[in-house]
């Protein structure tokens, strides 16, 4: 529409050929604006779209004779501001950003200066109305360039606190796996002693299961030993987490909502690590909370199998039962992104998207461990 404008406002046969001047640069600039690709980035078309609306500027101030109307173009102003409030907060580096923002505050700013060189004395007046209002427009452009800027800032550091948030309640666990791995050491080594002298070829079994132990101990503390433990965190005992996940789907029943769990006797008899563990519960646990506050009413059903030599964990719900303000599984939040960082923390993978029937799919997989010597696993 602004490019239609430009042609009924420049068609006057007297321009020549300055009227022709914006009906080109106007649908360059937007051009330059609505490119879909990602390259050149926005950094390189702002300078492009600066440096040329400039060059334009002098060019007709410069060569324009005072017996020759012009005009400055509506679209190429409207694409100026735009372009500017992108600039602003898509431009990587403060410095930069502001370089690239203020050339393109200028151009917007002297593009009405194109009328000065006509003998007409309403456009000479016009021409100083037109530099402040475009000043405005830059400065309006400017400001919502910056709340966007600082709203993505402050999204990047509330993303951060919630993956440091994540790796603190990891970090929590540590005390009880270790000292879950450390006993079952100790354990196994007193019995070996007990048996060396009555039983010496039970002691290699012992002495292996020690060694594993060992090894499973150290893996914990590799993955867990980032920050130090908060004081208020209660976790899944190792060896706990199918009763855990029961009393949690029940518990989620109880507020009148239906839920289902279902636990494969194949998932049942893997090993897990304990800190795996305490991710499959968090898994359901976030699931579930997402369901009562995105889609009350619905119908969650939560499976754990084996895939493989993976744990995978499904919690599906249904679309919500009444019509609700926000999309299933929300908008905005940040526990899918600690989520994702608390299962990838110990070597897992996590999914989550919207179904075709209007519900949600939150899918995660585990390692398991390896059996241990004489169990059916």
């Amino acid at each position: 529409m602004l490019g239609l404008l430009d042609v009924f406002a420049n068609g006057t046969p007297d321009y020549r050929w300055t009227s022709l001047l914006p009906m080109v640069s106007g649908p360059l600039a937007c051009m330059a604006l609505l490119w879909p690709a990602r390259r050149p980035s926005v950094q390189v078309r702002a300078v492009l779209v600066a440096g040329g609306s400039l060059v334009l500027t002098a060019v007709i101030a410069t060569w324009a004779g005072p017996d020759i109307a012009t005009t400055f173009g509506a679209l190429e102003s409207v694409a100026l501001l735009v372009l500017l409030s992108r600039a602003v907060w898509a431009v990587q580096g403060p410095r930069t950003a502001a370089a690239v923002s203020a050339a393109l505050s200028v151009a917007a700013i002297v593009i009405p200066l194109r009328l000065l060189p006509a003998d007409i004395q309403s456009d000479s007046q016009n021409a100083p109305d037109g530099s402040l209002l475009m000043a405005l427009g830059a400065g309006l452009a400017l400001a919502w360039g910056l709340r966007k800027r600082l709203l993505e800032e402050r999204r990047a550091r509330d993303i951060a606190a919630v993956r440091q948030r994540e790796r603190l309640e990891l970090a929590h666990d540590l005390h009880d796996f270790v000292a879950h791995h450390v006993t079952g050491i100790i354990v196994q080594a007193n019995a070996a002693l007990a048996l060396q002298h009555t039983a010496p070829e039970q002691v290699r079994p012992l002495l292996q299961n020690i060694t594993r132990s060992g090894s499973e101990a150290l893996d914990s503390m590799r993955r867990l030993v980032r920050v130090m433990r908060e004081d208020d965190h209660a976790g899944v005992r190792p060896g706990e987490v199918w009763a855990e996940l029961a009393r949690l789907v029940s518990a989620f029943s109880g507020d009148e909502e239906d839920a289902q769990l279902h636990v494969a006797a194949a998932a049942r008899e893997v090993r897990l690590a304990p800190e795996v563990e305490t991710s499959v519960h968090r898994v359901v646990q976030e699931a579930l909370t997402n369901v009562r506050r995105h889609a009350p009413g619905a119908a969650v059903t939560v499976r754990v199998d084996v895939d493989g030599h993976r744990l995978r964990v499904e919690a599906y719900n249904t679309a919500p039962a009444a019509p609700h303000s926000g999309p299933v599984g929300g908008r905005g939040g940040f526990g899918l992104v600690g989520l994702r960082e608390r299962v990838e923390a110990v070597e897992g993978t996590l999914t989550a998207a919207p179904t075709d029937d209007g519900g949600w799919r939150v899918t995660a997989a585990f390692p398991v461990l390896a059996a241990v010597a004489g169990s059916p696993v």
